[in-house]
């Protein structure tokens, strides 16, 4: 068999893969939370005020690093996502007792 059927039967197996990846995971994600429209926010790894700590680890997985502070009132946490340098990521997800409250996107 000449090389670039093996290129192409390859090619063809990882396009098959992460389909099937992203089944499954649509298919988890919709028997968790049973509603579609929440579903297809977290497939386009989307991000908002009011998501709960759970809902962003779905849409936009495990972050890099997190800073925590415990104050009295309340738990601030920024996830920090896509690092771009030494301590340095261009997207920074502040959370306040388990929800999104703000971003600083670069």
């Amino acid at each position: 068999m000449e090389w670039y059927w093996w290129i192409l039967i390859f090619l063809i197996v990882v396009v098959w893969f992460n389909l099937y990846q992203t089944k499954k995971k649509r298919e988890r994600l919709l028997k968790k939370y049973g509603d579609t429209a929440l579903v297809e926010k977290l497939m386009k790894s989307m991000f908002w005020v009011g998501q709960s700590k759970e809902q962003l680890r779905d849409s936009l997985g495990n972050p890099l690093d997190i800073d925590q502070k415990v104050l009295k009132t309340k738990t601030k946490e920024i996830w920090k996502y896509n690092e771009t340098g030494k301590n340095r990521y261009a997207l920074k997800v502040t959370l306040e007792n388990g929800e999104v409250v703000g971003w600083d996107k670069k």
